[in-house]
């Protein structure tokens, strides 16, 4: 506006001067258009930096970086033919969540051998329908986290079905579930009193406890596992559960606990505890788990039998010391609450170890051992080797 007013300034100073007419006038002419040129110029170029950087705030103000004070996640939503824009927003994902134990495993080779073996046959069988998620839950330490998301780098290149990745802290859950599992750790530990570490071992005991209420089925599996059939179908044995069933876990396929309830069967001479199936109670194995966390929260006799007393009780009523966590806890009250529990097939666990057959129980052990029907997975417990097929 100065230069307009200057521009006229001078006309009228030499309005006398006729002859200057025309120059005067092309030169406001010239002004004018130079005003509202670059003045739009530098307004249109304010205006897109500011959306810019409102485009940006809104981007990261929406990142959902509340999840890491619990946990780190990584993920995978596109399957190999879809797009980013190609999810159907309205239609809420379907997820199956697993659940593994991943501490110290930055220490040891021979877990880090395990756990290569057990995601690569996973990842070769899996397969999931359209709108399916699997989600890899991980409980571990810091180091351990950091060579895992290293490791699923390279053992999920080739998963054909969308995942996602979560690594929840081993400190966190341990102080989690310290409180509802000291009382049972005298009972089920190999340490003489109740150790604050040895807590983790239970998590599956209080699992409805820890998650939260919108998770209502995981499954727990070991890392020293081999996969032969799409992990999808083992959660298909929820649907088999009775009413009243609120974790599903194979029979233990030694004679563990014909030598831990010894003192008990001394006295019981002719009880089915520890005796092999089909008519006995061998107790269970708990490489691979299907938790039914709902129904877990919603028995009240299933968490009658988490409160100190009960659990005291029937560890004296049996007289045992078990030495293997949260399995010692699910065979002990097993003994007198079949019910809670849905038998799952050998060959969704087909453990390995022989360890009880060269240490006093030859003559019994394949009573144990044998496991009739396809082999879905395979567990390698203490550590022993796992077929190639």
């Amino acid at each position: 506006m100065d230069l307009l007013r200057l521009a006229c300034r001078i006309m009228a100073r030499v309005s006398t001067f006729r002859s200057y007419q025309c120059v005067l006038l092309l030169a406001c002419s010239l002004a004018v258009v130079a005003f509202y040129y670059f003045g739009s110029e530098n307004q249109n170029f304010s205006s897109t930096t500011k959306r810019i950087k409102q485009t940006q705030s809104s981007h990261n103000a929406n990142r959902n970086d509340a999840d890491l004070t619990m946990d780190t996640r990584l993920s995978q939503l596109h399957g190999p033919e879809e797009g980013p824009g190609e999810k159907d927003e309205e239609t809420p994902a379907r997820r199956y969540h697993v659940l593994m134990m991943f501490t110290k495993v930055d220490k040891s080779r021979s877990l880090q051998d395990k756990f290569r073996v057990a995601m690569l046959s996973m990842v070769k069988h899996a397969h999931f329908l359209e709108g399916e998620i699997l989600v890899l839950h991980f409980v571990s330490d810091q180091p351990s986290k950091e060579l895992g998301e290293k490791m699923l780098q390279e053992f999920l290149t080739h998963a054909i079905f969308k995942y996602e990745v979560v690594f929840h802290d081993v400190g966190a859950l341990t102080r989690s579930l310290f409180p509802i599992v000291e009382a049972m750790q005298k009972h089920f530990s190999a340490g003489s009193g109740a150790y604050y570490s040895d807590s983790i071992f239970f998590l599956s005991v209080a699992m409805h406890r820890i998650m939260p209420e919108s998770l209502t089925r995981i499954v727990q599996l070991d890392l020293d596992l081999k996969y032969r059939t799409n992990i999808r179908d083992l959660f298909q044995e929820f649907h088999r559960f009775a009413a009243g069933a609120v974790i599903g876990i194979a029979r233990e396929m030694q004679p563990v606990y014909r030598h831990t309830f010894w003192q008990y069967r001394k006295d019981n001479p002719t009880t089915r505890v520890g005796e092999p199936p089909p008519e006995g109670q061998p107790g269970f194995n708990s490489g691979v788990m299907l938790l039914d966390l709902a129904a877990m929260r919603s028995s009240a006799l299933y968490n009658q039998l988490l409160e100190p007393t009960n659990v005291a009780e029937l560890a004296e009523r049996y007289s045992f010391r078990g030495h293997l966590g949260d399995q010692d806890f699910f065979t002990m009250i097993g003994m007198e609450h079949p019910d809670l529990f849905y038998s799952l097939a050998c060959g969704w666990n087909r453990q390995l170890c022989t360890w009880w057959r060269e240490h006093g129980y030859r003559d019994v052990f394949q009573l144990y051992y044998g496991c009739d029907g396809p082999v879905y997975i395979y567990h390698g417990n203490c550590n022993s080797a796992i077929p190639d097929d």
